[in-house]
């Protein structure tokens, strides 16, 4: 195409998207894309829900906006209420924004604010880990550890700390326990703290379950009740990043509920919506609400569109979808046929190191040898490859490379609707099959 439109690659011009049906995105030449990972885990009701169009209407007929300086809005106030009545223990106030960015922004100033509000303004510090990913407004992007976003804005972002990440394929040593490794690993934070003197420190954040950086990597069991713990302890705020993973995309409305660990602070947004309207959620504690409400009184903090009345309806109507369909258990069990199939084709594959993840999010990572887990030379950009030829062939999928350190390895994260058939899932596999084996064998003659 051509035109005046500033996209993500000055190289590249996308198909026009012009309609979507069910699990599928269909161009302007009438060609079908299976959404094999939901955009970016985003369209987890696929792309044609009727619901969400009627409540979308409704509300339009109602009031579209009204600036939240003056008003709230009974779709922003019924979402917090539903919000609020499914959340992690200790969680008890909502704020609305237009995404995931948003949310870890508004996280990390929260932090610094409920710091001063109580009398300890010497806590600054934010740590998170190597090879996160929270979001590209500057706060945020600080606080990932992923170096390939970072380096080129390095001079503009905050110091953050940054400690090892749960990555137990790559991490376990042998011999060592999973509830060993994951204790290992989050004992990091108290050494870090110790290093940086824990009365400096404010927030530790942290996915759950890593999405883009590292493809749908979980933690093990253990490891984030340890991280909980040494937050208790130093009297430091636990964030969870929840944009990516959260929303029933694990088969939990929370993933934290998995692994029974509540936050002092979480983020959600993408699947929120669900590819509907732009909106994203700080949950937050009672305690952080009431040191505000019993001290200034006032977040100094806020966007024009927070809290906006359409993106509300629609988020209201997502969980809808989601307690009326029942579409947790079929996440869980979508899931497990994803994943049961993905091992049957690519389980013994010679370029498929591990294959890991939870409900329909799921991650397989490419690597040259399997025996010594050699990751691909970066120069040959596989991730690139696999996802042109799976895009040629009607799949989209989420590749990405420095799924090691931000440089080395590769992988695919997978995160299709909820709604998605088991015919469907047996499409994405064989395509996305056929997408690895041709991207390798291109990178192999190349």
């Amino acid at each position: 195409m051509t035109g005046h439109i500033f996209g993500r690659s000055t190289r590249i011009s996308p198909p026009v998207a012009v309609a979507g049906e069910g699990c599928y995105l269909i161009d302007a030449g009438g060609k079908r894309y299976l959404d094999g990972s939901g955009g970016a885990a985003v369209s987890c009701l696929g792309h044609s829900n009727q619901r969400l169009r009627q409540a979308l209407h409704a509300q339009l007929d109602r009031l579209a906006y009204a600036h939240t300086g003056f008003f709230t809005s009974e779709p922003a106030e019924t979402l917090a209420d539903r919000l609020i009545a499914k959340a992690p223990e200790g969680l008890e106030r909502v704020y609305l924004v237009s995404g995931g960015s948003e949310a870890v922004e508004a996280a990390i100033k929260l932090a610094r604010q409920y710091f001063v509000e109580i009398g300890q303004s010497q806590r600054h510090r934010v740590i998170a880990r190597r090879q996160s990913y929270h979001g590209n407004t500057l706060g945020a992007l600080a606080a990932g550890g992923n170096e390939w976003r970072r380096v080129q804005f390095g001079p503009l972002l905050v110091e953050t700390s940054h400690i090892a990440p749960c990555y137990e394929y790559r991490d376990r040593q042998e011999g060592e326990s999973l509830e060993a490794y994951g204790r290992r690993v989050a004992d990091e934070l108290e050494t870090e703290l110790q290093r940086l003197g824990p009365d400096s420190v404010m927030a530790f954040i942290c996915e759950p379950v890593v999405g883009a950086t590292s493809g749908a990597v979980p933690a093990v069991p253990g490891y984030l009740r340890r991280i909980r713990e040494i937050c208790d302890r130093h009297g430091v705020l636990l964030i969870f990043d929840e944009v990516m993973c959260g929303m029933g995309r694990t088969g939990h409305l929370f993933a934290c509920d998995e692994d029974r660990v509540a936050p002092d602070m979480l983020t959600i947004a993408k699947g929120l919506g669900a590819g509907y309207q732009p909106i994203g959620a700080l949950l937050v504690s009672g305690a952080i609400y009431d040191a505000i409400a019993q001290g200034s009184g006032f977040f100094q903090h806020g966007h024009t569109y927070m809290g906006h009345p359409m993106a509300a309806a629609a988020a209201n109507a997502v969980l809808s979808e989601i307690e009326e369909r029942d579409l947790l258990a079929a996440v869980r069990r979508q899931g497990e046929l994803l994943d049961r199939s993905l091992r049957e084709r690519l389980g013994q594959h010679p370029h498929v190191g591990d294959i890991r993840g939870r409900g329909l999010f799921r991650g397989v990572e490419l690597v040259e040898d399997r025996g010594t887990k050699r990751p691909f030379d970066p120069a040959l950009r596989l991730h690139a490859r696999i996802k042109a030829l799976a895009f040629d062939a009607g799949l989209i999928c989420y590749p990405m490379g420095g799924t090691i350190d931000g440089r080395l390895g590769d992988h695919v994260l997978l995160a299709p609707p909820f709604i998605i058939s088991d015919a469907e899932i047996a499409e994405l596999v064989d395509k996305l099959a056929g997408a690895i084996d041709g991207a390798i064998a291109g990178a192999q003659a190349a």
